[in-house]
């Protein structure tokens, strides 16, 4: 294999790794660092670190990797800032709606910015898992990532999701004039209900 064909096929990895990953990352890294600049440098460098490891290296590991080394790129970055509570200052994310109707978007836009209100108040484990969760990551990749056991990454997921279910606010807006469900679509498929 020439060196010119390697460097093409590297390439050709590292650009389809980005297209998949690069908008999941700025999300994670935006919800552990309240900034979206200062989330987009971490991706960033994280992004430019895969440019030096090899597919073969890498393998199925890919995801677990990106969102490690993110993890650990904002805790350096939160470190510097000598920030303690990220999760408080948070934004919350602006979320854009295919619906025509200025309404439902309005509305749609309440509702996310309530249920990022109950997440936000998760212990920050629970809060880093079910945000990986909703990424669609698996509790095996999740662990990796997060530094702990697969038994103890489902959990936290648990957990997670339990406190979002009788949180008094997700029980007010299930029985308001929403429907009974709210089903968010995950990346890979599976609704999350709450």
């Amino acid at each position: 294999m020439t060196t010119d064909t390697a460097f093409g096929q590297r390439r050709e990895w590292v650009l389809s790794v980005l297209d998949r990953y690069e908008i999941p990352l700025i999300r994670f890294a935006k919800r552990l660092l309240g900034d979206e600049d200062a989330a987009r440098d971490v991706v960033q460098h994280t992004l430019l670190r895969l440019c030096d490891q090899s597919p073969e290296e890498l393998r199925d590991r890919v995801a677990p990797w990106l969102f490690t080394v993110c993890r650990n790129k904002a805790i350096d970055w939160m470190r510097a800032r000598r920030r303690t509570t990220p999760w408080e200052e948070a934004e919350m994310p602006s979320f854009r709606s295919r619906e025509p109707d200025p309404a439902a978007v309005a509305e749609r836009h309440d509702l996310y910015a309530r249920i990022n209100q109950v997440i936000e108040q998760l212990p920050a484990g629970q809060r880093e898992a079910i945000t990986l969760w909703a990424e669609g990551l698996g509790s095996r990749e999740i662990a990796r990532i997060v530094g702990t056991s697969e038994g103890n990454a489902r959990v936290l997921i648990h957990r997670a999701l339990k406190s979002l279910r009788q949180h008094p606010l997700a029980r007010h807006l299930l029985a308001g004039p929403l429907p009974r469900e709210i089903h968010l679509p995950r990346p890979c498929g599976d609704e999350v209900h709450i």
